[in-house]
C-alpha cells in the first residue's frame, strides 16, 4: 500500500475506532497519533538505510560515521564495540518494524557474529577500535579495553540471542567469555574505566557516578555473576555533599539496601528535584533505558528520574529561547563534542546551542507528544536528509553537522522500535537470565526526588 493511501486508511480507521474508546480520546487525537506512528516508521526506514549502506558486507562491521563536507562524502571505516552492539540491535529493530525480513536480519547478524568470534580480544573483552575491512585492531588509536563500550556490545549480543534462537549458542558463548571481573575494583566496589593493553595498566579513574551510561555494563556484570550485586549500591547517586567542586551541594538522606548505605542525594533545577548525570546530557541518563526496564521497574528511582531529565531538558531549552531541545554529545561540523543541558550535570558540559536528534528519540517513552513537536522543529531546521536526521544543528546559527554516527543512529532505531512495538528490545534483553536476574535492583530503590 502506498504511504498516502496507508495514512488515509489509518485515519479512517481512527475515526471508526473512536466510537469505541473513551470520550477523552478524540478522532483528532487518534489521527495525530497514527500519523505520528507512520512518520516514525518512515524515519526508521531512512535511519536503517545508513546501516545497510555503511556496514562492510564481508565482516558485518559498521562504519563509525559518514560525513558530508565540501570535498564530498567521507566514511570513517573503523568501528567500536558500541557500534557493533547498536548495529545488531538496530537490525532486530528493523525486522520488528517490517523494514527487513527475519531471514535478512539473521543473515546480516550471522556475518557479524562470525567476525566477532575471530576478533582479537583481551580476557574475552573487545578492543575499542577495529578496522571494518578486516577486523584488525586500529592500533594507531591505541589498544584500549573500555568497560562501557563492551557493555553495549554485550547488550546487543543478549538481545540477538533472545530474538533469534538459532543464534543463541554463538551470542551466549561470546557474552560468557567477556570477563568483566578484570576491570572491577573490589576494594572500591566500582569499575575502572578500562585497561590499556599496551601499557598493561588499568585507568586511574573509576566509573563512580550511577546516573551515567556505564551502568548497563554494571547491570550485565551483576547478571553474569562477574561482580557482586553490592556493586550496584557502591556507585554515587550524587557525589558526597562534602565534595564542594560539584555544580550544586546535593540534598538528601542515607538509605540502606542489601546492607549497603547509599546517600540518596539530588539536585534541583527549575523547582524540580533530580539525580544528576556527570555532564547533563540525555544519553547518559536515558540510553541505558533502551535495554533496561527502568521505566517499568524503577518507578521510584531511575524511571522517575529519566522522566525528570526529559522534562528539564525541555525547560532548559525554553529558558534559553531555543526552538528545539535535546542536548547530548554529537558530531559537529569539525568533529565531535559533548553537549548537555548544563544544570543537569555534576560537572556540566556546555550546551553550545546545539541539539541532536537522538536525544529527542530517547525521550519517546516519556513524552511522545513533545518528541513529535520536536521532530517537526528539527525538520524545519533542515536537518532531515538521506539517512534520517543529520547528527546535530546549532539552533542559533543554523549550522548543521552533516554527519551520521552509527551510535546515534542506533539510539534512534532502538527507541522507535521500543515505542512502536511495546518495548520489544527491552523485553528481549530481560528474557535472558542475565537481564532477568538483577531486576530487583531496579525495583527496590527509592530516589529522594519524590
Amino acid at each position: 500500500m502506498k504511504p498516502a493511501k496507508l495514512i488515509s486508511f489509518l485515519l479512517m480507521f481512527s475515526l471508526f475506532a473512536n466510537l469505541f474508546v473513551t470520550p477523552k480520546a478524540t478522532a483528532s487525537d487518534l489521527g495525530e497519533d497514527l500519523a505520528f506512528q507512520v512518520e516514525l516508521k518512515a524515519i526508521a526506514k531512512k535511519t536503517y538505510k545508513f546501516y545497510q549502506d555503511h556496514t562492510d558486507p564481508v565482516t558485518g562491521l559498521t562504519y563509525d560515521e559518514t560525513r558530508y563536507t565540501a570535498e564530498g562524502k567521507k566514511d570513517a571505516t573503523h568501528t567500536s564495540p558500541t557500534n557493533i552492539g547498536m548495529y545488531m540491535m538496530s537490525t532486530v529493530s528493523a525486522q520488528q518494524l517490517g523494514i527487513i525480513t527475519k531471514d535478512e536480519a539473521i543473515k546480516r547478524i550471522q556475518v557479524t557474529l562470525n567476525t566477532l568470534e575471530k576478533l582479537e580480544k583481551w580476557n574475552g573483552l573487545f578492543y575499542n577500535w577495529y578496522n571494518t575491512k578486516d577486523g584488525s585492531i586500529k592500533k594507531d588509536w591505541g589498544q584500549f579495553i573500555s568497560q562501557v563500550d563492551n557493555g553495549w556490545l554485550s547488550s546487543g549480543l543478549i538481545v540477538v540471542g533472545q530474538a533469534y534462537d538459532e543464534l543463541n549458542p554463538q551470542t551466549s558463548k561470546l557474552v560468557e567469555n567477556m570477563n568483566y571481573t578484570t576491570l572491577y575494583d573490589p576494594e572500591v566496589g566500582q569499575f575502572r574505566g578500562g585497561y590499556d593493553v599496551a601499557q598493561g595498566k588499568l585507568t586511574d579513574h573509576h566509573y563512580g557516578l550511577f546516573n551515567t551510561e556505564p551502568r548497563v555494563a554494571s547491570y550485565i556484570s551483576i547478571g553474569k555473576g562477574d561482580v557482586p550485586s553490592e556493586h550496584w549500591w557502591k556507585m554515587y547517586r550524587t557525589m558526597p555533599a562534602s565534595w564542594d567542586w560539584q555544580a550544586q551541594t546535593p540534598e538528601g538522606h542515607d538509605a540502606v539496601y542489601d546492607g549497603v548505605t547509599v546517600f540518596e542525594g539530588h539536585y534541583e533545577y527549575n523547582g524540580v528535584k533530580f539525580v544528576p548525570s556527570w555532564g547533563g546530557s540525555m544519553f547518559e541518563s536515558l540510553m541505558p533505558g533502551i535495554v533496561l526496564k527502568e521505566k517499568d521497574l524503577g518507578k521510584n528511582a531511575l524511571g522517575l528520574n529519566n522522566k525528570r531529565h526529559v522534562e528539564l531538558q525541555q525547560a532548559f531549552a525554553e529558558e534559553k529561547g531555543y526552538p528545539a531541545w535535546g542536548f547530548s554529545p554529537a558530531a559537529t561540523p569539525d568533529g565531535y563534542s559533548e553537549f548537555a543541558a548544563t544544570p543537569l550535570g555534576t560537572s556540566g558540559y556546555k550546551d553550545g546551542a546545539t541539539v541532536t536528534a537522538h536525544a529527542s528519540f530517547l525521550a519517546l517513552d516519556y513524552d511522545p507528544a513533545a518528541v513529535r513537536e520536536n521532530i517537526k522543529a528539527l525538520k524545519e531546521l533542515d536537518t532531515y536528509s538521506t539517512y534520517g536526521f543529520y547528527d546535530s544543528v546549532n539552533v542559533e546559527t543554523g549550522e548543521i553537522a552533516k554527519a551520521y554516527l552509527a551510535l546515534d543512529q542506533g539510539m534512534i532505531m532502538v527507541s522507535i522500535a521500543n515505542y512502536l512495538k511495546d518495548g520489544v528490545i527491552r523485553d528481549y534483553f530481560h528474557q535472558d537470565p542475565i537481564g532477568k536476574k538483577p531486576e530487583e535492583l531496579l525495583e527496590k530503590e527509592v530516589f529522594s526526588i519524590q
